[in-house]
């Protein structure tokens, strides 16, 4: 009943429950018809479509399975493969050490919520960037949405951090991951480091802001 629901919605113009989604089919010969427009379309579409705030879904023609997430990647990879490299390698390298990780349940929701928060302000980054050709570069507005996101994300480590504590309820002194093979702690530990790291920066920013 599920496969026969999911062939039916892969079938219809639009997705089922939002008549603004236009509806994708991929076939076997890996073509794709945007069934709106009832035409072919390449990626290259699709990519305009994304850039346009044209919401889609892509499901397989044959199973009616979406395979929304895997063409939005196989985008990327094509966009890459351009020149147009928005992911830098060692961003790369962290994210594929996630998969498997006690972490990567909180990977997805924390990426989401910082492309949101760079997307609300990419006007105003925008602006500050023509104000640079200018002569005036806006240090102290590109300093606050850091810190911004940094604290954005040291509230995120909490709560996957809460304090230990022994057989009285008293608080009791982390255990050394390194010794206990606690690789949550470890991953945890490091990504604090670096937020850390950052702070500095920042602080080292702020200092030669001021002689200047």
């Amino acid at each position: 009943m599920a496969e026969k629901t999911k062939t039916t919605r892969a079938q219809n113009g639009k997705a089922d429950g939002d008549s603004n989604v236009v509806t994708i089919k991929k076939y076997a010969n890996r073509r794709l018809y945007n069934t709106a427009t009832s035409s072919y379309v390449t990626l290259d579409h699709l990519c305009q479509m994304v850039k346009d705030d044209v919401d889609f879904v892509v499901y397989d023609a044959k199973t009616g399975e979406d395979i929304t997430r895997a063409v939005l990647t196989q985008i990327i990879v094509e966009e890459e493969n351009k020149g147009q490299n928005l992911l830098p390698i060692s961003f790369l390298r962290q994210l594929i050490g996630f998969y498997g990780d006690n972490l990567q349940m909180v990977v997805p929701r924390y990426l989401e919520t910082a492309m949101s928060t760079f997307a609300d302000n990419q006007e105003r980054m925008r602006s500050y960037m023509q104000e640079a050709f200018g002569g005036l570069f806006p240090f102290t507005q590109f300093e606050d949405m850091t810190k911004t996101n940094l604290a954005m994300f040291e509230q995120a480590m909490k709560m996957f951090t809460p304090p230990a504590t022994g057989a009285d309820g008293k608080p009791t002194a982390p255990a050394d991951p390194a010794s206990s093979g606690d690789q949550t702690a470890a991953a945890v530990r490091t990504l604090q480091a670096q937020v850390e790291q950052l702070r500095h920066q920042l602080d080292r920013l702020g200092d030669d802001k001021g002689k200047g």
